[in-house]
C-alpha cells in the first residue's frame, strides 16, 4: 500500500514482498529499540507535567461528533489488507475487496451517499459531504480534506520526472561519471552500503522528496550491487532506510513540517525520540560491516 515501499522495490527491480521481508532486518530492531526506550522512560521518567495538547483533544472530540466509530467494521478493511500482505495474495483483488468493505461502512454505518463515496474515491473526501448542521473546525477540515485518486497524480508525475532525469543522466554518460566517482570509495560491502546511505540522505536533504530520493540512488547504484554479488533487495532496503524513514526528522521536508505543525513540537525537539527514524541507518551500517542480513545473489 505504501507508495515509497512500492517505488523502492520497483527502482531496485525486487519483488515487493521480498523487499518488505528484507526490511525487517533494520526496521524490526529499530522498532524494538524505540519500544524499549519509550517503555523505560514512560515508567521511570517524570511525566507529571505532560498533558494532551488542547488542539489534539479538540480534534478527537470533533471526529467523535462526525463519525460512528464501529471498531470491528472500521478495522475490517485494514485486516483484509494485512491478511493479503501476509498471505501474499494478488494485490488488486485484495485492495478491491478492502475497498468494497470500506464502501459498505461509508454507506451503511456512516450514512454517506453512493455519490459521496465515488466522489471521495476520485477527488478525495471533503467535509462539505457532511450534514449541514455538522460544525467542523479549520484544523480538522485540513486533516480530513484529502485523498482520492487525483491526489496521486503528483506522485506519478514526480516518478515520471525522476525516471526521465535518470534516463537523461544515463544516455548522456553523466550517470556513469557520477557512479564511477562514487564507486572509487567503494572497497567493501560496508562502503557500498555507506555510499548508498549518503546518496539517500543527500537526495532527501536537497530535494525534500522521498520518491526522488529512492528512485535516483536506486537507478544509479543498481549495477554496483549486482557486480559485487549483492542481491538488489539490499539496495531497496538501504534507500528506504536513508530516505523514507528519515524524512520526518528533517524540518524543511513536507513530513517534518506537517508533524511539527500538527503536534505543536519542533522537529529538532522530537528528533532524539524519533528513534525509528534514525536508528535504521545505524543498523544498516552495522549489518553492512558484519555481513548480517546482507543477501547474496544465488
Amino acid at each position: 500500500m505504501s507508495d515509497t515501499t512500492n517505488i523502492a522495490s520497483a527502482a531496485a527491480g525486487v519483488d515487493l514482498y521480498e523487499h518488505i521481508a528484507h526490511l525487517l532486518y533494520t526496521t524490526l530492531p529499530s522498532f524494538m529499540l524505540a519500544a524499549i526506550a519509550y517503555i523505560v522512560y514512560g515508567t521511570t521518567g517524570n511525566l507529571q507535567d505532560v498533558t494532551t495538547p488542547e488542539k489534539v483533544l479538540s480534534m478527537i472530540n470533533g471526529l467523535e461528533n462526525i463519525y460512528h466509530f464501529n471498531v470491528l467494521m472500521l478495522l475490517l478493511p485494514v485486516v483484509i489488507i494485512l491478511w493479503g500482505s501476509i498471505t501474499k495474495k494478488p494485490t488488486i483483488p485484495v485492495m478491491l475487496l478492502s475497498a468494497a468493505v470500506a464502501i459498505f461502512n461509508a454507506i451503511i454505518i456512516q450514512n454517506f451517499s453512493l455519490h459521496d463515496v465515488i466522489n471521495s474515491a476520485v477527488n478525495g473526501f471533503n467535509v462539505s459531504m457532511l450534514s449541514d448542521n455538522t460544525v467542523v473546525s479549520a484544523d480538522l477540515a485540513r486533516l480530513l480534506n484529502r485523498g482520492g485518486m487525483n491526489s496521486m497524480m503528483g506522485t506519478l508525475l514526480i516518478c515520471f520526472c525522476a525516471l526521465s532525469f535518470a534516463g537523461i543522466l544515463s544516455l548522456s554518460g553523466a550517470l556513469e561519471v557520477i557512479i564511477n566517482h562514487l564507486l572509487k570509495f567503494v572497497q567493501s560491502t560496508f562502503s557500498l552500503i555507506f555510499t548508498t546511505i549518503l546518496c539517500g540522505l543527500t537526495m532527501i536533504g536537497v530535494t525534500c522528496n522521498g520518491q526522488i530520493s529512492i528512485l535516483i540512488p536506486g537507478e544509479m547504484l543498481k549495477d554496483a550491487y549486482t557486480e559485487r554479488g549483492l542481491h538488489p533487495k539490499n539496495l531497496s532496503r538501504t534507500v528506504e532506510d536513508s530516505a523514507t524513514i528519515v524524512e520526518p526528522i528533517l524540518p524543511w521536508t513536507a513530513a517534518g513540517a506537517y508533524m511539527a505543525g500538527t503536534l505543536g513540537v519542533e522537529t529538532l525537539s522530537y528528533l532524539p525520540w524519533a528513534i525509528l527514524c534514525w536508528s535504521g541507518i545505524v543498523f544498516a551500517m552495522i549489518w553492512g560491516a558484519t555481513g548480517f542480513g546482507i543477501a547474496k545473489i544465488k
